[in-house]
């Protein structure tokens, strides 16, 4: 995770290779928004890597340099995330078999000018075709970063959603993820829901929508 203060116009993220060969990869920026509860990526020129196209060499480093070209938003944090695919290598011939090539994907943030942000969270489960879901509102100004779930159903049960990362709830935005909860957890009216939120403990309520 990259974060950029609202008066930083640049900042750099190193990249190393382990490996005994070395690696080609294309770097690209997106904007990264949440419409209907999904994640959404968008090319986007507001932040620029550089250089677009690497080469690091067995056991060597790369530096790439993020370089913001538009102002820090006055309302909220503003969200990207810059995608390094490994490209093959010019000597590779690909008739050779199947080659699996590599996909990172690093979120990227930008607060607000003139003000502290905050996430401002409200939990909700409730139910579609493919089971529970997970609904996290956020009203606040600032991502959360949503890890270790668990949901206290209304019998004092507690019920394990996820043990790392479940993900992200934007600024201004709402996420959902399907859940797996078993079938005598007991969940109507109101919930608690244990999370670490921007890896600090949090202990809320969640909602519970009635059947139908």
């Amino acid at each position: 995770m990259v974060d950029l203060r609202s008066n930083e116009r640049a900042t750099g993220v190193t990249l190393r290779n382990p490996g005994e060969l070395p690696l080609y990869g294309q770097v690209r920026v997106f904007r990264w928004d949440q419409v209907h509860f999904d994640d959404t990526l968008t090319p986007t020129k507001e932040l620029v890597a550089s250089p677009p196209l690497i080469q690091i060499g067995a056991g060597g480093n790369q530096l790439v340099r993020l370089v913001r070209t538009s102002p820090a938003s006055t309302g909220t944090e503003q969200s990207y995330r810059i995608v390094i695919d490994e490209l093959p290598s010019p000597r590779t011939d690909s008739a050779n078999g199947v080659t699996i090539r590599l996909r990172y994907s690093v979120p990227v943030f930008v607060e607000p000018a003139g003000k502290v942000a905050a996430p401002v969270l409200s939990w909700h489960l409730g139910r579609d075709i493919k089971g529970w879901v997970l609904r996290v509102d956020n009203a606040g100004t600032r991502r959360a970063q949503i890890a270790s779930v668990q949901v206290v159903d209304s019998a004092g049960k507690i019920h394990e959603i996820s043990k790392g990362l479940l993900g992200y709830a934007l600024a201004g935005r709402a996420r959902q993820w399907q859940v797996s909860l078993p079938a005598d957890a007991i969940l109507r009216g109101e919930v608690k829901v244990r999370a670490a939120v921007n890896s600090m403990p949090l202990e809320a309520v969640a909602t519970v929508a009635p059947p139908g």
